[in-house]
This record gives C-alpha cells, sequence and structure tokens, in this order.
C-alpha cells in the first residue's frame, strides 16, 4: 500500500482513507458480516490427513488487494505470453519433442516425469490446446517487479473464491465500491463456458454439451466443482455417471443417454480411465481414453498437462518461451537451483538456512522448508533429505514479497500476499479475467499462502486509470454483467 518512504501509493489513496476512518469495531463487525454470508453459502474446503480435517471456512480478509490497470496491462501480456508458451511447450513433448532434440531441456526431466503421459505421445489433442484453464502464481517484490511462482496447469483450483469474494465485497462495502471503478470478473463463467464450447469436436454441431467431472462431494475442493457447474449452468457428474458406447462419452439422464462433447475434469489423469491408468480407480470412466483419442469428446484440460506443473520444467521457462516464441519472456522466474546439479546442490546444502526448498512435484505448501523460519533440526533433517534426492527438489531465494494491509481483532497488519490469475484458452482466443485471487499469509512473517497451511484471501481490485466519472463504473457494469450471467446459467440450468 505504501513506497519504500512510508508514503500511500495512490491506487490505494481512497482505501487508506476508509481505514483511517473506519473504526475498528466496524471493521470488525464487516468481517463478522463476510464470515456469516461465507457460512450460509457453503464456500468451505477440507485437508485431507488432519485430525480435524472438517469443512472448513478459508479466512477472509475485508480490505481489497489494489492494482492499478497499467499495472495489470503488463502483468497480462506476461500471462498471456507464458500460457501460449506451455501450449506450446506441451504440444511438442506429445509430438515432435523438438525442445529436447534441440537440448534445450535435459531429456529425463520431461520423459521420466511421473506426470508424463506416454499414451498421449503422437495422440494429438482436439485444436492443439493442451491448457484450457491456467492458474499462474505470481508474487511482486517492488514497484515494477513481479515474478511468477509456480504454473498450475493440471486441474488448477480457487476460482469460486475469486468469485465469491467480489460478490461478498460488493455486498459489505457499497460504500468503497462507490468511489472506485474497479473492474468485473463476474463475467468469468461466461468467459469460461465460451472457451470450453469452442473446443468441442466438429461432430457436436452448434450446441456441444458440457459437463463438469467431480471426484465427489468428500473432495477437498468439491464446493468449486458444484459452484462452476451451476455457474456454468452445466451437469455436475461423477464417473459412475457416465459411460462410454461406441468411444463416446455419454452421461445417464432420467431421458436416457446424452452424449457429452467436453468434460471438464477436476480429476487428475491417474483416476480417469482405469482402462489407461490405475485400474483400482472407481472415481473415472472405463474406455474414457478411448474416446478422447477417438476425437469425440474434449478434455479440458488434456491429459498429460501435468508435467508443466513440475517446479523443476518451471525453471526452463525462460528457455521455453524463447524457443517456441522467440521472445523473452515477459514475467521473470524466481532465481532457482536445479538440486540435481552438483555445483547447485552444493551451494544449497551450504546456505540451506537462508533459501526456500521446494518438491519438485509437490504442491498445497507441502513437502517444503522455509530455511529463515526453520529449526535447526528442521535444516538438518532437510538436509539429509536433499543429499539422497536431490533430483527432486529445487531451491529459490527467500524474496522480500510485498504486504498489503490485513484486519486482524488488534487492527489492520502487513501480510504478505500471492495473486493467482486464471487465463482461458480456446479456439476463440487466450483471455484472462482481471484480478484473481489474491492469497494473503494470515500469520505474522509467515511466506505460505496456501488455504492448507492457514492462508487466507482477498479480493482482487483492478481500478481504472482514468478520472472517476459514476457514469462509467465499473460496478455498475460489474452487476449488469453477472446479472445477465445468473440469469443465462439458470435458462441453461433448467434447459
Amino acid at each position: 500500500m505504501t513506497v519504500a518512504g512510508g508514503d500511500v501509493r495512490a491506487v490505494y489513496a481512497k482505501i487508506a482513507r476508509w481505514l483511517d476512518s473506519t473504526p475498528v469495531e466496524q471493521l470488525a463487525a464487516r468481517r463478522a458480516q463476510a464470515e456469516l454470508l461465507f457460512r450460509r453459502i457453503g464456500i468451505t474446503f477440507a485437508v485431507y490427513g488432519e485430525k480435524d480435517a472438517g469443512e472448513r471456512l478459508i479466512p477472509f480478509d475485508i480490505i481489497p488487494r489494489v492494482m492499478t490497470r497499467l499495472e495489470w496491462t503488463r502483468l497480462e501480456a506476461g500471462l498471456l505470453q507464458r500460457v501460449k508458451a506451455l501450449n506450446a511447450f506441451l504440444r511438442d513433448i506429445y509430438g515432435g519433442q523438438e525442445i529436447l532434440r534441440a537440448g534445450k531441456i535435459p531429456r529425463d526431466i520431461v520423459l521420466e516425469n511421473p506426470e508424463f503421459r506416454p499414451q498421449m505421445v503422437g495422440r494429438p489433442v482436439p485444436y492443439d490446446i493442451y491448457v484450457h484453464i491456467a492458474g499462474i502464481d505470481v508474487v511482486r517484490t517492488g514497484e515494477e517487479d513481479f515474478y511468477v511462482l509456480e504454473d498450475n496447469v493440471r486441474t488448477p483450483s480457487g476460482v469460486s473464491y475469486m468469485l465469491e469474494n467480489r460478490e461478498v465485497m460488493v455486498r459489505l462495502m457499497p460504500d468503497l465500491f462507490a468511489e472506485h471503478r474497479v473492474a468485473p470478473v463476474e463475467n468469468y463463467p461466461d468467459v469460461l463456458l465460451a472457451a470450453l464450447r469452442s473446443v468441442a469436436p466438429e461432430s457436436a454441431g452448434g450446441q456441444p454439451t458440457v459437463a463438469l467431472l467431480t471426484p465427489g462431494r468428500f473432495n477437498s475442493a468439491y464446493y468449486e466443482h458444484s459452484f462452476l457447474a451451476d455457474k456454468l449452468g452445466v451437469e455436475l457428474v461423477e464417473g459412475r455417471d457416465l459411460f462410454v458406447e461406441a468411444d463416446a462419452l455419454y452421461m445417464r439422464t432420467t431421458q436416457g443417454p446424452k452424449r457429452i462433447d467436453v468434460l471438464y475434469r477436476r480429476i487428475d489423469d491417474n483416476f480417469l480411465d482405469p482402462e489407461a491408468f490405475n485400474p483400482e480407480s472407481v472415481l473415472g470412466v472405463p474406455g474414457l481414453m478411448r474416446a478422447y483419442h477417438a476425437g469425440n469428446v474434449t478434455l479440458a484440460n488434456a491429459v498429460g498437462t501435468g508435467v508443466a506443473d513440475d517446479k523443476a520444467i518451471y525453471t526452463y521457462m525462460p528457455e521455453i518461451v524463447e524457443f517456441y516464441l522467440g521472445e523473452k519472456a515477459l514475467l521473470k522466474n524466481v532465481p532457482t537451483w536445479r538440486c540435481r546439479e552438483p555445483d547447485a546442490l552444493r551451494h544449497v546444502l551450504e546456505h540451506l538456512p537462508e533459501l526456500v526448498v521446494k518438491e519438485v512435484n509437490g504442491s498445497g505448501g507441502y513437502g517444503m522448508l522455509v530455511g529463515p523460519r526453520a529449526t535447526k533440526a528442521q535444516v538438518e533433517a532437510f538436509a539429509a533429505k536433499l543429499a539422497r534426492t536431490p533430483q527432486n527438489f529445487i531451491a529459490q531465494p527467500t524474496l522480500a514479497l510485498s504486504t498489503t494491509p490485513t484486519f486482524f481483532d488488534t487492527g489492520v497488519a502487513p501480510r504478505h500476499v500471492d495473486l493467482r490469475p486464471f487465463v482461458l484458452t480456446g479456439t476463440n482466443g487466450v483471455k484472462v479475467v482481471p484480478g484473481g485471487l489474491t492469497r494473503v499469509a494470515m500469520i505474522e512473517n509467515s511466506l505460505v499462502v496456501n488455504s492448507s497451511q492457514g492462508g487466507g484471501t482477498k479480493d482482487t481490485w483492478v481500478i481504472d486509470d482514468a478520472p472517476f466519472d459514476p457514469s462509467r463504473s465499473f460496478l455498475s457494469q460489474s452487476q449488469s454483467q453477472s446479472n445477465g450471467s445468473q440469469s443465462q446459467s439458470q435458462s441453461q440450468g433448467q434447459a
């Protein structure tokens, strides 16, 4: 919210005045209202393997994270470039593997990656699009400096919180919204549905049928699955609701079988089809890969995209962007040591208390060491693990992540944040809804923002830089788009 000298940045000026003029008791009341709304909505998640692994709320902070339109435009350009490069990379490694032949990436970190699917080699996907939905985690370290922390292109989650955060803020802070021109996010379901329909097989005709595949109500992200299906106006299905016949995918309905043209799957590859992957899976659909290879159904995201989530692959993203697009990467990677390389491993072991070390296949903040926050015993134990399997880890410096004001019972305090914008790709182009999910580390000095590790969320505002004109307010546009989207979803659901 402030620059180095302590002055408030212009984009936060009205937020700062609002915080100064609002009593702590009133902020606390707004936060309690927000929590009540989330409980009524039922927006929860679960953490597997914990003693109290029941449904819980993700902490929500009522102070928005704000960016200017100019800042967003620069960030957006980098996001579009990165997702285009990721699609080109996946198309290549399951095709001609030119990047491996050119020696730009070691063959083993691709071909021996647990998320690499040999079943997809030489098997084109509809319209050559592998990543239909991407969540790119970005951190800010200064006025002009944005870094990509990691790429999420397998089954990225969190968009429901982005949408619900905005809805709650509109209801609780209409006075604050009235003073800003906030870019809308409520049209995300419409943009997503258009992207999914655009990649349907040609045999689908003019009105392709889309369904969302969930592992079921015991999955930690089940709320999001049901929320998105409702917003999109499509059926929420489990594997047992589907079957394959004559290499086509069908859904069981009370009116008989109905063909599915596009399946937005929220299930990992290994569980999609017991015939092709894990034979013990009861979550997927036997024969789904046959229908997929026959070109009779589109899976979003494509099978095999998980290899691009790997943190070892991440370290080569600048080379990947330049190899496929002939351009320098607009968004920087966090400087990274690949522990599989002897010199890098030596450096990491010597500086372990200063670094963040992550598993290349890890997620959710698990399996990592934050050196500056770790005990001596934790550092020593992690050093032994590194020495045994160095190829499984990367290391990064602890960046001076930006902070935003966050409300607590004791008042407002700074907390570290990251941002997950969502990038959608279809035959109708690559698009980003302005904003995204801001995740906040609720613990003082913590750099871990993952909800499974106690992190919370904020609404993300992209503010138009032009002089304010109430007749052009993004809020009125957001509300009209939201109403239109809701009506469309309801009519589609009834149909």
